[in-house]
C-alpha cells in the first residue's frame, strides 16, 4: 500500500488518518506519452505522483493549446475539479513510465475536513501556481514573443554546474515545445533561438541549451518589460 504522508502534501496526517486514507486509494501506471486525462474527462479524483513526469496542456476557447508545464514524482494534479467539481481544465500527459496514487473525491474532502494542517497546505501549494500563473498571463499580456521566449527560457534552466553566472535547459526542448509554451509560432522560435545563439548569448550542445550570457538574457527581457508597459 502507497501511504500518503509519503507525499509533502500529506504529512500533517496522524498514522491512523494515513492508513485508514491510505487504503481508500489506488494505483494507476501509465507508459510514456499515454494520456492521463482529456479536457472531457468527467471524473474528479485527485492524483498524486508517485515516480515519473506529467506534462500540463491548458485548452482556451478558441481550441489553441499551451504547454503549462511539468510536474514530477512527489507533486499532484487535479485538485481544482476534486475540490469544486468541475470539468477538467487540463490535459494530462506522461512524459516517461508514471506511477500516480488516485485519491478518490471523497476521499481527497474528507482529509480536507478532518485534517485542516493538510488543508493549509494545500492553499499554500496552490498560491504558488496561482503566483505563476498570474506571471504568465502578465508576459502574455505585455510582451511580445521574443522577450516571451527569453522568459521561458530562464524559467526552464538551472544553474549550470562549474560555470557561474550561466544557466542551462538541459535536456533542450524541442522548438514546437517552446513555441506552445509561449503561444506563438515554431518560426518564430527558431528565428530567434538562431540569432541568441550568433550573438552568443546562447550555446547549442547536444545535451543543453546553454544560457551563456544571462546578464545580458536578463537586460533584454527588463527592456521588453519597459516596452511593454508604455
Amino acid at each position: 500500500m502507497q501511504h500518503l504522508s509519503a507525499f509533502a502534501l500529506f504529512a500533517a496526517l496522524d498514522p491512523e488518518q494515513d492508513r485508514r486514507y491510505s487504503a481508500q486509494c489506488s494505483i494507476a501506471d501509465f507508459d510514456e506519452n499515454e494520456l492521463i486525462l482529456d479536457f472531457e474527462d468527467e471524473t474528479h479524483d485527485f492524483f498524486a505522483i508517485v515516480s515519473g513526469q506529467i506534462r500540463v496542456i491548458l485548452r482556451i476557447a478558441t481550441g489553441r493549446e499551451m504547454i503549462l508545464g511539468e510536474i514530477g514524482e512527489g507533486s499532484f494534479f487535479g485538485e481544482l475539479a476534486a475540490i469544486d467539481g468541475s470539468s477538467r481544465s487540463a490535459n494530462i500527459t506522461a512524459l516517461f513510465r508514471t506511477r500516480l496514487l488516485r485519491v478518490p473525491q471523497t476521499v481527497f474532502i474528507d482529509i480536507l475536513r478532518e485534517n485542516p494542517e493538510v488543508a493549509l497546505t494545500l492553499m499554500r501549494f496552490m498560491s504558488q501556481r496561482i503566483r505563476g500563473l498570474n506571471t504568465r498571463l502578465a508576459e502574455h499580456s505585455f510582451l511580445a514573443a521574443k522577450y516571451r521566449l527569453y522568459a521561458e527560457l530562464i524559467r526552464l534552466s538551472r544553474p549550470r554546474k562549474g560555470h557561474d553566472g550561466q544557466r542551462a535547459v538541459s535536456p533542450p526542448p524541442v522548438q514546437q515545445d517552446l513555441a506552445e509554451r509561449i503561444g506563438c509560432r515554431r518560426e518564430v522560435v527558431s528565428r530567434e533561438i538562431a540569432r541568441l545563439e550568433r550573438e552568443g548569448i546562447i550555446e547549442r550542445t547536444r545535451g543543453a541549451i546553454i544560457l551563456a550570457r544571462m546578464g545580458e538574457l536578463n537586460r533584454r527581457l527588463t527592456e521588453g518589460w519597459d516596452h511593454g508597459s508604455k
